[in-house]
């Protein structure tokens, strides 16, 4: 009898199990992937740690979360500074000076591009906007909007923006300093080695068994420990119960180069619908890496069916009625704590999500 089954190795889980094992529990993590780690997983590509689901930049304010992902496995000194290319323009990211000094030719000081945004939005200004359109447009008006929000946006939704809720863009960090750090955070870096490393290391001296679907033998499992962390979808531990939540998924084209160098930096965001991809990833330029060859990936935002693997959840209104009906259901389970992006329905950060696994470990019984 374990003390408890994990369902999941990715953050949340991985996290769980390491200080479980600390307080002497014996815990079991399943999982359904033939490697762990979830989405952060990394593999070795050429030398490369390429980024399989998408890139995950570590990135946080706070100091025990940082010293506690590098007492695992060392961080490096990576600083997230995307481009966006709009046509056969590209831009720096987030919003700044740099950005704005190319997008509008006679602006060159931050009292100057404050007031040619703020002439902008007064254009469009709106009390209460209807959607997304009108929401980006009161924000940062028409020329930030059309070259590099709009299309973007419409690529990874599916939808005209339009025809999107305006909360989905509750605000668009502008910032008027020389800056192209994307994060705020105190600290950000990648760990070296990967993130499966990571991983490894906390799981390390905990039982884990792979390609393992907890469903298929849900019953046995849930016999085999006096609790449960489960960190798969809410909406399938209850079978559907009340119907799917709805998620997007992100499909990759992954593809290793004969160059040393594709496109100069980590990540490029495609804002415009020439491409139909939403960014290249380059995975080399994530660990400054030297390699002769380099691989990148396309990733391609997508419709979520049943069987996907579902990445971003829709927090729209039906979405969160119905998310609310779930977790009635999942507080109602006396001996299973839900946990997770996939879990709770909702986006985390990575170090959010090791801050939830303390915080609900804290509650658990010594």
């Amino acid at each position: 009898m374990y003390d408890y089954l994990i369902v999941g190795s990715g953050l949340y889980g991985a996290v769980c199990a390491c200080e479980l094992k600390k307080r002497g529990k014996k815990c079991l993590v399943l999982e359904k992937r033939p490697h762990v780690g979830g989405n952060v997983y990394t593999e070795t590509v050429e030398g490369i740690h390429v980024h399989t689901y998408g890139a995950h930049i570590f990135h946080t304010s706070d100091k025990k979360i940082w010293d506690y992902v590098n007492a695992l496995v060392p961080f490096n000194r990576f600083v997230n500074s995307p481009i966006a290319r709009y046509h056969d323009e590209c831009y720096n990211m987030p919003f700044n000076m740099n950005t704005f000094t190319k997008l509008w030719g006679d602006v060159f000081t931050p009292a100057q591009a404050e007031a040619r945004i703020a002439e902008e939005r007064k254009a469009y200004a709106t009390a209460e906007p209807k959607n997304l359109e009108e929401q980006a447009l009161n924000l940062v008006g028409k020329t930030i909007y059309e070259k590099l929000v709009k299309e973007y946006t419409e690529k990874q939704w599916g939808k005209s923006c339009t025809e999107l809720p305006a909360f989905i863009i509750k605000r668009l960090p502008v910032r008027f300093t020389f800056d192209n750090n994307y994060f705020n955070d105190t600290y950000q870096g990648i760990p070296e080695g990967g993130y499966t490393l990571l991983i490894e290391k906390l799981l390390e001296g905990t039982e884990v068994r792979l390609s393992c679907d907890f469903f298929a033998e849900k019953e046995k499992w849930e016999k085999s420990a006096r609790r449960i962390i489960y960190t798969g979808a809410v909406d399938r531990y209850f079978d559907y119960c009340f119907g799917p939540l709805e998620y997007r998924s992100v499909r990759f084209e992954t593809e290793v180069l004969d160059m040393p160098n594709f496109q100069g930096v980590a990540v490029v965001n495609y804002t415009s619908h020439d491409e139909p991809f939403t960014r290249i990833i380059e995975h080399k330029h994530f660990e400054f890496g030297t390699q002769p060859k380099t691989v990148i990936s396309r990733e391609y935002s997508s419709a979520w069916k049943m069987g996907d693997e579902p990445y971003y959840p829709v927090n729209d209104e039906k979405n969160g009625a119905l998310y609310e009906r779930y977790r009635a259901l999942a507080a109602a389970e006396p001996n299973v704590v839900f946990g997770g992006r996939l879990g709770q329905y909702r986006y985390y950060d990575m170090d959010d999500v090791i801050a939830a696994a303390f915080e609900m470990l804290e509650k658990e019984p010594a």
